[in-house]
C-alpha cells in the first residue's frame, strides 16, 4: 500500500476512535457532573432536614417549658389560696385576686399581719406576670359620707400600692383606684359590725389573656 492510501486508511480508523473517545469523555463528564449535583442536592436536603429537626426539638423545648412554667403557676396560685385564703376569679380584665387584707376603721396602714401575704402575691406577680397590668382596688365600709369614703379607700389602695413596689414590682405596670363603700361583702357592716373588716379591703386583677385557661385548671383539680 502506497504512502497515500495509507494515511487514508489511516486517518479512516483513527477518525472513529477519536469521535468514540471524545462521545466518553463527555460521558463521562456529564456523570460526573451528575453525580456531584446529585451529591450537593443531597447534602442540601440533609441541610434542610436537620434545620427542621433542629426546629423541632426547639418547639418541643419551649413546649415543655411552658408547661412546666404552667404547672409551677398553677402550684403557685394554689398555694394562694390553701394558704392565704385567696379567692382567684377570672373577670373581663384577667385574673382577680381576694385576699384577706383588710384595714382597721377609719384606717389606710397596711397592716404588719398583711405583709406577708402581700410579698408572697408580688412574688407570683415578679415571677409569671412582670409585664401585665395590676390595679389595685380600694374599698370601705359604709361609715360616713360617700366621699370620704371613696377618699379612704383609694388611700388604701394606694399603701398597697406603695407596698408592692417595694417589693420590686414595676410601680408604672400598678395603679390604685378607690370604689368607696361600693361592693361591700357584708352589706351594712360598718365600724365594729360583725363582718365589716370585709368591706375594709383591697382586691387585685391581673390583665392576663390566659386568665380564664389557668383558673380552669385550678378548679379542676379542686374537682
Amino acid at each position: 500500500m502506497n504512502g497515500p492510501l495509507k494515511s487514508i486508511f489511516v486517518g479512516l480508523l483513527v477518525a472513529p476512535l477519536a469521535a468514540g473517545c471524545a462521545t466518553k469523555g463527555a460521558l463521562r463528564r456529564a456523570v460526573e457532573g451528575e453525580r456531584v449535583a446529585r451529591m450537593q442536592a443531597d447534602s442540601m436536603q440533609m441541610r434542610d432536614i436537620q434545620t427542621v429537626r433542629t426546629d423541632v426539638e426547639g418547639v418541643r423545648s419551649e413546649v415543655t417549658t411552658l408547661r412546666n412554667d404552667l404547672a409551677a403557676l398553677r402550684s403557685e396560685l394554689q398555694t394562694l389560696r390553701t394558704d392565704f385564703s385567696a379567692k382567684i376569679t377570672a373577670v373581663e380584665e384577667g385574673m382577680q385576686f381576694m385576699l384577706p387584707v383588710n384595714f382597721a376603721f377609719d384606717d389606710a396602714s397596711v397592716r404588719p399581719e398583711d405583709a406577708p401575704t402581700l410579698d408572697r402575691f408580688a412574688s407570683v406577680v415578679r415571677k409569671y406576670y412582670p409585664t401585665s397590668r395590676i390595679t389595685v382596688e380600694g374599698f370601705a365600709d359604709p361609715a360616713g359620707s360617700a366621699t370620704y369614703n371613696r377618699m379612704l379607700s383609694e388611700r388604701r389602695a394606694e399603701a398597697v400600692r406603695m407596698h408592692l413596689s417595694q417589693t420590686g414590682l414595676d410601680a408604672s405596670l400598678v395603679r390604685a383606684i378607690g370604689y368607696g363603700e361600693s361592693r361591700q361583702v357584708v352589706p351594712g357592716a360598718e365600724r365594729d359590725d360583725a363582718g365589716a373588716e370585709q368591706n375594709r379591703r383591697v382586691v387585685f386583677v391581673i390583665e392576663s389573656k390566659d386568665a380564664a385557661a389557668i383558673i380552669a385548671t385550678l378548679d379542676d383539680v379542686r374537682r
